[in-house]
């Protein structure tokens, strides 16, 4: 019995000495782990919450038209320059046919009107040569009527001694009478070509006017035409960029409205990582540090990164409908504010087959 009680005795003692053993070892590993983990955490970040992002360029028609033509297909690789989609052209050929005509009109008329300003020049200018042949005339009379009226007092001053038979008397007065209705016509003459004058200015300056507005007309034709002409190219959707198109929803025949977005082009350029850190994470972080990233995809991967910049502001104050932390309860919430890390130019094949919307970790070391 007292044998029994010995042998318990010891198995206890030895158990409780294995397990001071372990916990022993388990304390000390999770202290070296936890002054691991601390030091680790003064020189670096991390976070699950990021993506891999990439420039995407919409492919949108600036013009209503219908689909004609589809030239590619889903995650086909295209060029800049390379034809995407033709729209129905004819409406804007014929747009175009038609302002072409119209500005040939405006410039026959323009035509028509220097015609005008030339012959109303010329008019006007005959006009003023009648002013002045009547102004010519009516000094020539005033000096006939002068010379009648001298004759006219001789002859009277003569019939009275009877020197002169009154038949000479008679046409000295006739003469005068004759003198005096040409001076009148003269001026009559020349009151009608002055005013004739003044009309064919008041013409000229008509017509001017009337160049300037055909002037006019032909640049608003011109502008015309070349907007219709630049919807006729419109008709004709080209890449923008170089890279590969996405899903194609779009057949021949259908109605695409301007300003509506067609399909998209991911850019043939490297990606980046937009990691989102929470606010209490970036005290030390600054541009230019030093980044590992682990992308979902390629797990077993490491990819060399630097920090280019810090978003402005949080994600949330970007937001459709930003919090208003005035309105209602508050509830306190760590924010998280977007960080834009570049790959290192590097040669890594693996970065070609990266894609954006990828899930990444990221971890910054600072100093």
């Amino acid at each position: 019995m007292e044998d029994n009680k010995q042998d318990v005795a010891a198995s206890v003692k030895k158990t409780n000495k294995k397990f001071m053993i372990i916990l022993t070892a388990l304390v000390l590993v999770g202290g070296i782990y936890g002054v691991i983990k601390y030091n680790h955490s003064l020189h670096n970040v991390d976070t699950d919450d990021a993506q891999l992002s990439a420039n995407i360029s919409p492919v949108i028609p600036r013009i209503q038209g219908f689909v004609a033509e589809v030239r590619v297909k889903d995650n086909q690789l295209v060029k800049k320059g390379d034809t995407l989609v033709i729209l129905d052209s004819r409406e804007m050929y014929n747009k175009v046919l038609q302002l072409q005509a119209a500005l040939e009109n405006a410039k026959s008329a323009l035509l028509v009107s220097q015609s005008n300003s030339t012959a109303a020049i010329a008019s006007a200018q005959s006009s003023f040569a009648n002013v002045q042949t009547a102004d010519a005339s009516i000094d020539a009379a005033k000096v006939n009527v002068w010379r009648a009226n001298q004759d006219f007092d001789r002859y009277a001053n003569l019939i009275k001694d009877h020197s002169i038979t009154q038949q000479q008397y008679d046409e000295a007065l006739a003469a005068k009478q004759r003198a005096e209705r040409q001076l009148k016509v003269f001026q009559e003459q020349k009151n009608a070509a002055s005013s004739q004058a003044n009309a064919v200015r008041a013409q000229s300056v008509a017509t001017g006017q009337q160049r300037s507005v055909a002037n006019a007309t032909i640049k608003q034709r011109e502008a015309d035409l070349a907007n219709a002409e630049l919807n006729l190219s419109y008709t004709v959707i080209l890449a923008q960029v170089d890279g590969k198109v996405s899903t194609v929803n779009l057949q021949p025949g259908q109605t695409v409205q301007a300003g509506q977005q067609l399909f998209s082009l991911v850019v043939d350029e490297p990606v980046w990582v937009i990691a989102n850190f929470k606010e209490t994470q970036l005290a030390k972080v600054k541009e230019g540090d030093k980044a590992t990233i682990t992308v979902d995809a390629f797990s077993g991967h490491q990819f060399e990164g630097a920090v280019q910049s810090l978003a402005p502001a949080t994600g949330s104050h970007f937001a459709l409908l930003p919090p208003d932390n005035a309105s209602g309860n508050f509830v306190k919430v760590v924010q998280r504010i977007p960080v834009k890390i570049v790959f290192e130019p590097k040669t890594d094949t693996l970065l070609k087959l990266l894609k954006p919307g990828m899930n990444a970790v990221v971890e910054v070391h600072f100093n």
